[in-house]
């Protein structure tokens, strides 16, 4: 058996991989000064300590504004000199982007590493193969089985990582697309409310009683507040449906990225084995190549998704805070401004006004012409017990009224007055007992059904404006959907890293492992020789 001296090329391609990595392994084992900064809290709790801490030194000034998510989002910012961030969540804050990307750094330095050295080595080989006279070759059988035992664990971890990456997009696409869908039938409901409310202000309008109608500069009013209910809920309509497009498409397109990522990789792993294992140079050589790309591109994806992650993270946590702190300024308000006090307090003021008024016609009618006991041949023959008036939910100043005995309240007025309807005779007055005709009782009916309608959309429309309704949607958002969309990002790009990893010294593998092989069949072929000329020998001598 022939020995030389051993190529140092493959080792140092070894200690590259094995480099490379121990850095990959210190970025998930120290996770949480890499992924979250220094957080030493859950991803998804309630207000952080620090977050605490910002609110009550603010509040000690008499500044009541609150830092969001501060503690998770506490993180070093490469704008300034590696300085810690703390300006907390604020998407508008390109200091808050910097911090979130230099958590992906390790991974994209990964990336840059491995592309560089890799290729550095690959000319090394080059030359040595191109300059360098060949050496006769050596063969351990350590090395070998050391190498197919090693190709197989790393072509088995590269489908497991394959596998898991194939699953957490598919549940990270399904999480996320839940999460729009429960967004877009929320603002689907808001716009469906503001238009119910548009479209009873527009009838309240052209809503009374025996040719009594509101009052002109409540007509004006209404056209004022009817203009902007129907703006918002268009803008919100068109942006929603337009956001929802865009935000598919890009989903769409990164589920299509992380499939074929996935699938290119395993069959990568596969092929590599396989033509390793039949000992097919060239096709390896070939795949070393394509292989040593695709790591590069797929630790940047990591690195990228590692990115999201965080930043999903940093979301959540900040919604929450914003949840928790009503009363607070954030960064969130300079994004959706809910502190619109005047035009909360006037849709609401507006809807009260109508409210009264219309009641206030209905009230009147009843009590002068319905009540009344007319002399013979005026008025429409109305007779019997006196018809109750309607309880006016609100007082002039718009505060709120309990009704009075005797008052019909909206729910069941139209009930109550159907007992009062008087059957008419052809000239239009009452044949029986009665004091409402058919047409007055339809006409009070109309005026009850706009009423009960403002009536109910009036705390509607203050939530919404005060953000309530949004809170509430956040909160079920932070509750139910957020867990989802922190696990499955993280699935994401941890099985990018366990693919990119295993892949990376899978290829290392292919290399040794081919090598070993064409030594053992050449030291085979030279013993065999060896053998044959010394038998041939003995039997001349």
């Amino acid at each position: 058996m022939s020995y030389t001296k051993p190529n140092p090329i493959p080792l140092i391609v070894a200690l590259l991989s094995l480099f490379l990595l121990s850095a990959v392994s210190v970025s998930f084992v120290h996770g949480t000064s890499l992924v979250d900064g220094v957080v030493k809290e859950p991803i998804y709790g309630g207000v952080s300590s620090g977050s605490k801490r910002f609110l009550a030194e603010n509040n000690g000034t008499g500044n009541s504004s609150l830092v969001l998510a501060a503690e998770r989002t506490h993180r070093k910012d490469p704008l300034e000199d590696r300085k810690y961030y703390t300006g907390g969540w604020n998407i508008s804050d390109n200091h808050y982007w910097a911090s979130v990307a230099y958590t992906g750094a390790p991974l994209f330095i990964i990336a840059l590493f491995w592309f560089v050295a890799c290729g550095i080595c690959f000319l090394l080989v080059c030359i040595c193969c191109c300059c360098c006279r060949r050496g006769r070759y050596g063969y351990s059988q350590t090395a070998y089985a050391l190498s197919l035992i090693f190709l197989s664990a790393f072509t088995i971890a590269a489908i497991i990582g394959s596998a898991f990456l194939y699953t957490g997009q598919g549940k990270f696409h399904d999480g996320t697309k839940h999460t729009l869908d429960y967004v877009v039938q929320q603002a689907g409901s808001t716009v469906d409310s503001l238009r119910n409310v548009s479209n009873i202000l527009a009838v309240a309008k052209h809503t009374g009683v025996s040719q009594i109608f509101l009052p002109q500069n409540v007509q004006n009013n209404i056209d004022r507040v009817d203009a902007k209910i129907s703006s918002a809920a268009e803008t919100l309509e068109s942006e929603t449906e337009k956001n929802k497009k865009d935000i598919m498409m890009i989903l769409d397109l990164v589920r299509r990225i992380l499939v074929i990522v996935a699938s290119v990789m395993l069959g990568l792993a596969a092929l590599g084995f396989l033509f390793s294992i039949l000992g097919v140079q060239v096709l390896v050589y070939i795949l070393v190549i394509i292989g040593w790309i695709l790591v590069a591109v797929t630790f940047i994806l990591c690195g990228a998704f590692l990115v999201l992650h965080n930043a999903t993270g940093d979301t959540c946590v900040a919604m929450d805070d914003w949840v928790k702190n009503p009363s607070a300024h954030t960064a969130l308000d300079d994004i959706i401004p809910c502190v619109d006090t005047a035009t909360a307090q006037e849709t609401l003021s507006q809807s009260k006004e109508v409210t009264f008024q219309l009641i206030g016609v209905v009230n009147r009618i009843i009590t002068n012409v319905s009540n009344i006991n007319p002399p013979s041949g005026i008025g429409y023959n109305q007779s019997g017990p006196l018809v109750p008036t309607l309880c006016n939910p609100f007082n002039s100043d718009k505060t709120d009224w309990k009704c009075a005995s005797g008052e019909v309240e909206l729910n069941n007025a139209t009930q109550v007055w159907r007992n009062y309807v008087c059957q008419i005779s052809a000239s239009n007055v009452c044949s029986t007992v009665g004091r409402l005709t058919p047409s007055m009782y339809d006409q009070m009916t109309a005026v009850v059904n706009v009423s009960n309608g403002l009536y109910h959309s009036g705390p509607f429309l203050s939530e919404l404006l005060d953000c309530t309704f949004l809170r509430d949607t956040l909160t079920v958002i932070h509750n139910e959907h957020c867990p989802d969309l922190g696990r499955y990002s993280k699935w994401v790009y941890v099985g990018l890293a366990l693919v990119s990893a295993s892949v990376m010294l899978s290829l290392i593998c292919w290399v040794l492992y081919a090598r070993e092989r064409r030594h053992r069949k050449y030291t085979k072929l030279v013993d065999a020789t060896s053998g044959q000329e010394s038998f041939e020998g003995k039997r001349h001598g």
